[in-house]
C-alpha cells in the first residue's frame, strides 16, 4: 500500500539546514497497522507527512497504492490525499462545530445530499462509539471523545490509509489503549492500512503488527514487533526497552550493594528473556523440578505482542555448578535468552 524509496527531506531552520529525513526506504503492506517509534527529533512526524505531501521530498520515491504521490498536483493530488485520513495528538477540531458538523466537514462539496450526509456521519458516530455526542461542542467533551471525533471525520472520505501523528500523546493511560483498540477495530472492520507515529513503546506492543525505529532521521532497524523488541540489534532499540522495562534496575542495586543483590556460594543473578513467541510453561518451576535450581526472582517484566508474552525476569538461582549449566541449557531449548550478570562462584572454587 505505501512505498518509500530513498526519501530525503531536509529543512532551513535559523539559516542552519536540518536533515530531518535520511534516505529512507519502507514497505507497508496493505490492511496492516504499522508503528514508526523514535525520541524526539528522530524524524519519524516529517517521514508520515511526506507520506500524503504535507511534506515534499527532496530525493525518494513515495508510492501509495501504486502511485507515485510525489508527481502528482493539483486536482489529482487533492484527489489522492482524500483518501488519506490523518488524525494529530491536539485533535484539531473546529470549536464553534459540534461533533457531527465536524465529522460532515470534509463531506460539504461533494455533492451528496443531505440525507446522505445524516446517514453517514451517523454511522461513522456509532462506529467510533461517539453518537451520544453528536450535538456536543468540542469544549464539552473529553480528550478521547474528542479523539473519536477526529478519527470519525477523518474516515468521512472512506481513506484507504490512516495516518496518527502522535494521536495518543496528549491521552491518559487508560484512554490512550481505549483509542488503540478502537484503531485495531477500524483496522479489522474496514481493512483501512494505519501508520502509527509515536514516542511511546506501548503504542506498538499494543496494536502494531510491524515497526520501524528510526534515529536522526534514518530507519535504525525495522521488522515485526516481537522480533524487533525481543531481540534488538541497535542501541536505539535497547533504550526504548530499557524506558518501558525496570529490568535495568538491577544495575544499579548492584552498584549501590542492595542487600536484593547480595549472593553467596552457589548462586547467581541472572536474566532471562524471551525470544521466540509461544512460549507458555512454568519455566520457573520446571527449574525446580528438572533441574533441582530455585529461583528467587528480583524483577520481571513481561508484556503480550498479540498472545505472545514479551520480556523477562531477573533472578537469583540457586544451586550446584552443574546444575546450573542443565539449566542454562534447558531454558536455551525453550528459546529463554540467559545472561548471567553476577556469579557468586561455586561451593568448590571457594574451597580451592
Amino acid at each position: 500500500m505505501i512505498v518509500l524509496e530513498h526519501v530525503d527531506k531536509s529543512f532551513t531552520v535559523q539559516k542552519r539546514n536540518v536533515h530531518a529525513v535520511k534516505d529512507v526506504s519502507l514497505h507497508i503492506r496493505k490492511g496492516e497497522i504499522y508503528g514508526i517509534i523514535g525520541f524526539s527529533g528522530a524524524g519519524k512526524s516529517t517521514l508520515v507527512r511526506c507520506i500524503n505531501q504535507l511534506e515534499k521530498p527532496e530525493n525518494g520515491v513515495v508510492l501509495v497504492d501504486g502511485e507515485d504521490i510525489t508527481k502528482l498536483r493539483g486536482a489529482r493530488l487533492r484527489n489522492k490525499r482524500k483518501k488519506i485520513g490523518m488524525i494529530f495528538q491536539h485533535f484539531n477540531l473546529f470549536a464553534s462545530r459540534t461533533v457531527f458538523q465536524n465529522v460532515a466537514y470534509p463531506l460539504r462539496y461533494q455533492g451528496m445530499k443531505k440525507a446522505e450526509i445524516e446517514k453517514k456521519v451517523t454511522r461513522l458516530l456509532e462506529l467510533v462509539d461517539i453518537a451520544e455526542k453528536r450535538d456536543a461542542y468540542p469544549s464539552q467533551l473529553s480528550g478521547g471523545q474528542k479523539q473519536r471525533v477526529a478519527i470519525a471525520r477523518a474516515l468521512a472520505n472512506d481513506p484507504q490509509i490512516l495516518l496518527c501523528d502522535e494521536a495518543t500523546s496528549a491521552l491518559d493511560p487508560q484512554t490512550t489503549l481505549a483509542i488503540l483498540r478502537l484503531l485495531r477495530k477500524i483496522n479489522q472492520t474496514l481493512g483501512i492500512t494505519i501508520v502509527i507515529i509515536t514516542h511511546e513503546m506501548s503504542v506498538i506492543k499494543e496494536v502494531c503488527d510491524h515497526v520501524a525505529v528510526m534515529e536522526n532521521g534514518k530507519v535504525a532497524e525495522h521488522g515485526d514487533v516481537f522480533t524487533i523488541f525481543s531481540t534488538p540489534r541497535e542501541p536505539v532499540t535497547k533504550r526504548f526497552i530499557e524506558t518501558t522495562s525496570n529490568l535495568s534496575k538491577v544495575h544499579t542495586l548492584l552498584a549501590d550493594h542492595s542487600p536484593l543483590t547480595q549472593i553467596t556460594a552457589g548462586q547467581k543473578i541472572v536474566r532471562l528473556k524471551y525470544l521466540s513467541p509461544g512460549i507458555s510453561e512454568a519455566l520457573i518451576s520446571e527449574l525446580a523440578v528438572v533441574c533441582h535450581v530455585t529461583a528467587n526472582i528480583i524483577f520481571a517484566n513481561v508484556d503480550l505482542i498479540g498472545d505472545h508474552p514479551l520480556g523477562g525476569l531477573v533472578a537469583i538461582l540457586s544451586g550446584t555448578e552443574r546444575d546450573m549449566q542443565n539449566a542454562f541449557g534447558y531454558l536455551q531449548k525453550k528459546h529463554i535468552g540467559v545472561e548471567v550478570i553476577q556469579d557468586a562462584g561455586s561451593v568448590n572454587e571457594l574451597v580451592s
